[in-house]
């Protein structure tokens, strides 16, 4: 699967651009702020109908707009020409597939599946459990639609339960029926993400020995209140406090993941290089997954990859991309000179574009 041609129109700093893209590596240059990370967030917003850093639209508008509108021409395995359109307004979200509207948002979550590797990445390590989940969830709902069907349906529940504990002297029946739907939807949501951790843990390891030469011992493990037993009883036994309290004090939406450098947190024992390494390794682990799972390479897109990275790592990892393994890949740098230098070691198939002010020129 590839994107062929983008057309930009009012996203962020981008006014109107239209480019062309080779299927094997496509490289964009430019200093910071020019718009590189803007165009592969436009890409993963194709995927993903959201941007990958704003969890407001209204942030995506180009300043002083109201809108903005993204098209990619796709090559997919089943259909070679496939058009997605997607437009943001006022009024909402409106995506169309071929000139057809789909009826829902998620029935297009899967379609164009893509991985993206960025210096926001870091907030998975130093964060809060929230930004590990927003990860897993990105992963799984490209995977499995019963996942993202059941995220969303828990989520529904979950703001039902803590209206209901807001404003107080909740209703028993009403509790028990909801509690009880929340029990159903949690329970995939739970296993799936027990299963992904144990299928990433072992290629996160194998991925990152060879970005850091086999020098550490890296891994990951999940922890969940659902591992204490069913959720409905768990939530039963807290009405009282939660009443108190005025929110759901047990759930998977207080899942986390734990990342460990020889057995230690990699937050607190880990160098930026070492967290670096680590991250990469997770986002190749998820590629590598959901290649197996799709039966085709995910986009891959790697915003500012050689940050924080020594050169022994960057050529290890620069190997890898090498590979047959790895599909259409998008590559962006500051150094326009060092990006040069290390792609047309690699491949001779290979785009240019140097973006500055939202505006990109191509110079293959």
């Amino acid at each position: 699967m590839d994107i062929k041609k983008i057309v930009v129109q009012d996203f962020r700093n981008i006014e109107l651009q239209e480019l062309d893209f080779c299927p094997n590596i496509n490289c964009i240059s430019g200093g910071n702020g020019e718009g590189k990370t803007n165009l592969l967030d436009a890409i993963w917003y194709l995927s993903m109908t959201k941007s990958a850093f704003s969890p407001s639209d209204r942030f995506n508008f180009r300043h002083g707009c109201s809108s903005f509108a993204l098209s990619g021409l796709y090559g997919l395995p089943s259909a070679p020409d496939t058009r997605i359109s997607i437009r943001v307004d006022g009024s909402g979200k409106k995506l169309r597939r071929d000139d057809k509207p789909y009826g829902r948002l998620a029935d297009h979550i899967g379609l164009l599946p893509v991985v993206m590797v960025s210096p926001a990445d870091v907030a998975m390590v130093s964060e809060t459990g929230e930004e590990r989940r927003k990860f897993c969830n990105a992963v799984l709902s490209q995977m499995s639609a019963e996942y993202l069907n059941s995220v969303q349906n828990y989520t529904r529940l979950l703001s039902q339960r803590n209206a209901m504990l807001k404003n107080g002297n909740p209703d028993p029946q009403l509790l028990d029926v909801i509690e009880s739907q929340m029990e159903l939807h949690a329970r995939p949501v739970y296993e799936m993400r027990s299963a992904l951790s144990s299928d990433l843990s072992p290629l996160v390891q194998e991925f990152y020995s060879e970005i850091s030469g086999g020098k550490e011992q890296v891994s990951i493990s999940y922890r969940s209140d659902l591992d204490k037993g069913p959720l409905a009883d768990m939530l039963r036994s807290r009405r009282e406090r939660d009443s108190i309290l005025k929110y759901t004090g047990a759930g998977v939406q207080r899942d986390d993941f734990l990342f460990e450098l020889n057995g230690w947190p990699i937050r607190r024992c880990g160098s930026q290089g070492q967290q670096k390494s680590f991250l990469v390794a997770l986002k190749f682990a998820q590629y590598s997954l959901m290649k197996s799972r799709s039966g085709f390479a995910p986009m891959l897109l790697l915003d500012d990859l050689f940050d924080k990275l020594d050169m022994g790592r960057v050529q290890n990892l620069l190997k890898m991309v090498a590979g047959n393994d790895f599909g259409q890949i998008f590559l962006s740098d500051s150094n326009k000179v060092r990006l040069s230098g290390i792609v047309d070691s690699i491949t001779a198939e290979r785009t240019y574009y140097e973006a500055k002010g939202g505006a990109f020129t191509r110079n293959d």
